[in-house]
């Protein structure tokens, strides 16, 4: 980890809400899950998706790699990695994230939805579901695993941690992103890199992060600071690794974009993934608005407690008067102006 150049490029992120503002929406959108779509409905995204990977990108002259507007967003994640990860603005940040990127597929790519969610439960009701998820689909979803690749050792391995029970690797051969090449990363990378989309399903591992239970056990988290530990991950190794982590490499495996913390949103999947984390805590939410519309908590630095796995890390505790930094890509907020979905400073949104 390239701490010195990764603090560099998260300030210059934070000194570049140049950004015009995009213009408030009028009415509200309502985020459904992926197969309650209708086929043109799907279609339509897939195509807006895409139109933005057509664009050119606004931020190459910082982002050597990025070649596309949809890059533009790799870049950006892959800058403020370390100050969105393992920290209470995680949830907060990625909720503006989210909806910076529907704003941009509506404004730049006609698209008349709202971002879907993927809600992973549905698919992981036995060991084998995981694979036959309707979102994997080859025309109406994102595609499917990458071959089986017993050997991996000559590929870079994007897993912070060991997942058993790994079923692919390759590159995905299927879907409409067969083919494309991701630029960016892996890790803390800004250079030109083309490769492959890899998956690498590890469906045992999905199956015990990412089913009911585990949601319950979520959103029947007492404090906002519990709710975010337990999306995050317990401890450091597999036994604590839940709903954010087990969409990350229940897809990615040990090879897999969506395992990197760094370029993950290099997988198409990685919107649909956090689209779901932040239904969640929208719902925890709404379970008691009068109190959770303004509860945050939690260190502001990577590595603080209570993720001091590595040692104690000085910090302070975040409230709603945090600034979340977006660079080129859309002004500055405070965490205060997105804690509600139906009145935040792009989109008015609810899930369905």
């Amino acid at each position: 980890m390239h701490l010195p150049s990764i603090i560099s490029a998260a300030l210059l992120v934070l000194a570049q809400g140049v950004a015009a503002a995009p213009s408030a929406r009028s009415s509200t959108l309502v985020r459904k899950e992926w197969r309650t779509l209708s086929k043109y409905q799907q279609l339509a995204y897939i195509k807006a998706f895409k139109c933005l990977q057509s664009k050119p990108a606004r931020t190459q002259s910082l982002y050597p790699g990025a070649f596309t507007r949809y890059d533009d967003y790799v870049a950006l994640h892959i800058a403020m990695t370390t100050q969105v990860h393992f920290v209470g603005q995680f949830l907060p940040w990625h909720r503006q994230l989210l909806s910076i990127f529907e704003d941009d597929l509506r404004d730049t790519c006609s698209y008349n939805g709202a971002l879907p969610y993927w809600d992973w439960s549905k698919d992981v009701t036995t060991s084998t579901s995981f694979s036959d998820s309707p979102i994997f689909d080859p025309v109406y979803g994102f595609g499917g695993n990458g071959e089986y690749l017993v050997d991996i050792s000559n590929l870079p391995i994007t897993s912070a941690l060991e997942i058993p029970g790994r079923t692919g690797g390759g590159c995905i051969t299927t879907g409409p992103w067969a083919g494309i090449n991701i630029t960016l990363g892996p890790d803390y990378s800004f250079a030109n890199n083309p490769r492959c989309l890899r998956r690498d399903f590890t469906p045992a591992f999905a199956q015990g992060a990412l089913n009911s239970s585990v949601i319950a056990f979520t959103e029947a988290a007492p404090t906002f600071f519990q709710l975010d530990r337990r999306m995050q991950n317990l401890e450091l190794d597999l036994a604590g690794v839940l709903t954010h982590g087990g969409g990350h490499f229940g897809v990615g495996g040990m090879v897999g974009e969506m395992s990197d913390m760094y370029s993950s949103p290099g997988d198409p999947l990685f919107w649909l993934h956090h689209a779901m984390l932040d239904n969640i805590w929208d719902q925890w939410q709404r379970a008691n608005w009068a109190t959770r519309k303004s509860e945050v908590g939690g260190p502001d630095t990577m590595w603080a407690y209570p993720y001091n796995y590595f040692g104690d890390v000085p910090y302070k505790n975040i409230t709603t008067a945090f600034v979340l930094a977006y660079g080129q890509l859309s002004p500055n907020v405070t965490i205060k102006q997105i804690m509600d979905t139906t009145a935040g400073p792009i989109s008015s949104y609810t899930y369905a």
